[in-house]
């Protein structure tokens, strides 16, 4: 089974008219792009044809991630709680340490300049879902390493 993709309602809109945009006017420009690369004569020497090219195998590469990602997509409404879930805005303090980071608990298409983005199937965001402020959770970093951080805030 796929991963779900928790999305705000905003985010999935915002996706949502990209993929439009691009299977629509974004394939209909690179194939006028392509065209015109043509025209100039041997492809094998071409430059403006391989751009084309190298550009369309990238939009084609998007399409596919974003035909997933919504096919997989949860629209989560972070409701006023008092538990960790995905929508949430989080603030922890590593053990040892008195500044305190700030994740949304959701898909990294949701990332803004104001947060990080933590996703739930991270093995931090894994131990943080269901926490409550006070709460310690321990996870294991990707050194093989078990830390310990304390939920200070949550945020809906």
């Amino acid at each position: 089974m796929a991963d779900v993709h928790h999305l705000s309602q905003a985010t999935h809109d915002r996706l949502s008219a990209e993929l439009e945009e691009l299977t629509t006017e974004g394939r209909v420009d690179i194939a006028r792009k392509i065209q015109a690369a043509r025209e100039l004569g041997d492809l094998s020497e071409n430059g403006d044809y391989h751009a084309a090219k190298e550009e369309q195998g990238k939009m084609e590469a998007r399409i596919r991630d974003l035909q997933a990602l919504l096919e997989n997509a949860e629209i989560i409404e972070a409701a006023g709680t008092d538990e960790v879930s995905p929508g949430h805005v989080v603030a922890i303090q590593y053990e040892g340490d008195d500044d305190a980071e700030r994740y949304l608990i959701g898909s990294i298409e949701e990332k803004g300049a104001d947060v990080e983005v933590l996703t739930p199937g991270s093995p931090l965001g894994q131990a943080l879902i269901g926490a409550r402020v006070g709460d310690w959770v321990e996870f294991e970093s990707p050194t093989g390493a078990v830390l310990k951080v304390e939920v200070v805030e949550i945020e809906a």
